[in-house]
């Protein structure tokens, strides 16, 4: 086989990748779960989307908006409050969500997450945020991060009243599932469908467009009927598809 037999064979693999990046590529960005079969959609935000209008987010088929509250122990999201009221004017159920640190103990976390959303009366159940992305660099083992994260969860709970629904990416899922507290999940999977049996909200979209939001924000669904779902933000039970 010749040079030139040779460089035109690895110029169509490599192409042959390209292409199957870029539909790759366009599948995430375009492709939209089946809305008959999960019709509850809700958002997540953050300061990073700056000025919200919730009126113009809740004509845009959201039904609820989980509210980054705190991070660590140190961090606490300046948009918080404005959110949570305006959002609960415009008819939105709102929930309140704590990004957890492997460097803080889940007490300390509890407490600063207490003294942010305990203040605010959200009528979604409060969250905890599990992520590897640009948390401390010593990721704990599932015994560790157990006595912490069931600490943390203890401590709301017993404030809240409520259960903590768990907040997780696919990563920090497989790494720790097996000591995760039998809570609802909500779960970070941005290329496949979550398992039908694992999950109670489900974040499929971390850049999509809604009215009244002029960045990109995390798109998510309920797993369950629309009675589920009155029932979880009324009752604090849940009753969709499955819970860990």
């Amino acid at each position: 086989m010749n040079l030139s037999r040779i460089a035109k064979i690895a110029c169509h693999l490599i192409l042959g990748k390209i292409v199957s990046g870029i539909v790759v590529i366009i599948y995430l960005f375009t492709s939209e779960p089946d809305r008959d079969r999960f019709p509850i959609r809700g958002i997540d935000v953050s300061h990073q989307q700056g000025h919200i209008d919730w009126i113009k987010v809740a004509r845009d088929d959201v039904a609820f908006a989980y509210l980054k509250a705190s991070e660590g122990v140190d961090v606490v999201d300046s948009h918080f409050k404005e959110n949570s009221h305006a959002a609960e004017d415009a008819g939105i159920k709102v929930g309140a969500y704590h990004l957890f640190t492997f460097c803080h103990s889940g007490k300390n976390q509890a407490a600063v997450f207490l003294q942010v959303a305990g203040k605010q009366k959200q009528k979604f159940l409060p969250a905890v945020y599990l992520e590897f992305a640009g948390n401390c660099a010593r990721q704990p083992s599932p015994s560790e991060l157990k006595i912490e994260l069931d600490s943390f969860v203890h401590m709301v709970e017993e404030t809240r009243a409520k259960p903590v629904v768990i907040y997780v990416t696919a990563e920090a899922f497989h790494a720790y599932q097996d000591v995760l507290p039998h809570r609802p999940i909500w779960l970070r999977s941005l290329s496949d469908e979550p398992g039908q049996n694992n999950w109670a909200l489900w974040q499929y979209d971390s850049a999509g467009r809604v009215a009244g939001i002029e960045g990109r924000v995390g798109l998510n669904l309920f797993c369950g009927s629309m009675e589920a779902f009155n029932l979880m933000v009324s009752q604090a039970t849940y009753t969709g598809c499955g819970m860990r």
